[in-house]
């Protein structure tokens, strides 16, 4: 109850400021849309099917993009965090490309996958991949030596401790680097939309500001806004669930 009456506050205030500033700022509805206009932008893009449509194909790209990083990150960051002298070659290497933003890699993207959905999905797959990579190999390096020694004493040995012991032993550290990825990748998602797609939240963007319909725009904004914070809610979820399976303590 708490957490919907934060929410609902937030967004009280949020529609406040908003409605003073079209009060204050004069400006023309089709420059600067209000609330109210906004929210009739955003019933003709519901009733037209044009945001369910967008909705769904920015959320499968989103999915697969995501997912597919997170798997290869984590199983790359494990393997990488165990075997540290291979790390260290490959730890100046991930340094360098970390901080690149995935948008300055758009030429070459598009020069080798082409125009239309791969970009998006090569965009977000990097935006997601760094943040896991790095949490993971740091979360293994962290591990205490007491999960060792334990699996000694079971006479687990590779390459089974990896899976057994070490991942379930280093998730809660693991977590943080899914939170960024999610929160990164899902950013980037418009402007990987914005290659050459044509569908999308980032296309219907792009769209709205080709037909001057600032309603449409500011929908479309609130909209991944929304979206956004939903799919944390969900990612914390699933991450509430595996902390039970495993009997861990959810990190704060």
């Amino acid at each position: 109850m708490h957490k919907v009456k934060y929410i609902g506050g937030s967004l009280i205030i949020l529609l406040a400021f908003w409605q003073i500033a079209t009060w204050l700022g004069g400006w023309n509805e089709a420059l600067f849309p209000s609330p109210l206009g906004t929210v009739r932008g955003l019933g003709e893009l519901l009733a037209s099917g044009v945001l369910a449509a967008d909705i769904r194909a920015s959320l499968s790209r989103f999915a697969l993009g995501y997912i597919s990083a997170v798997v290869l990150a984590m199983a790359l960051g494990l393997v990488l965090g165990w075997y540290k002298k291979i790390w260290n070659y490959l730890n100046p290497v991930a340094q360098v490309l970390r901080p690149v933003s995935p948008v300055a890699w758009l030429p070459f993207i598009v020069l080798f996958f082409g125009i239309g959905e791969m970009p998006a999905l090569v965009i977000i797959f990097i935006a997601a991949f760094f943040p896991v990579l790095l949490a993971t190999v740091a979360a293994v390096q962290g591990m205490e030596p007491v999960y060792l020694k334990v699996a000694k004493n079971f006479g687990i040995g590779q390459p089974q401790i990896l899976g057994k012991i070490v991942f379930p032993a280093v998730f809660p550290r693991i977590a943080t680097g899914l939170h960024l990825a999610l929160g990164t990748a899902w950013v980037f998602l418009v402007a990987g939309e914005m290659a050459g797609a044509q569908s999308g939240l980032g296309f219907l963007i792009i769209d709205a500001r080709n037909n001057l319909r600032a309603d449409w725009l500011m929908a479309a904004i609130l909209t991944i806004g929304v979206l956004g914070l939903v799919l944390d809610g969900i990612v914390s979820y699933l991450e509430g669930q595996i902390y039970r399976r495993w009997g861990l303590t959810r990190r704060t």
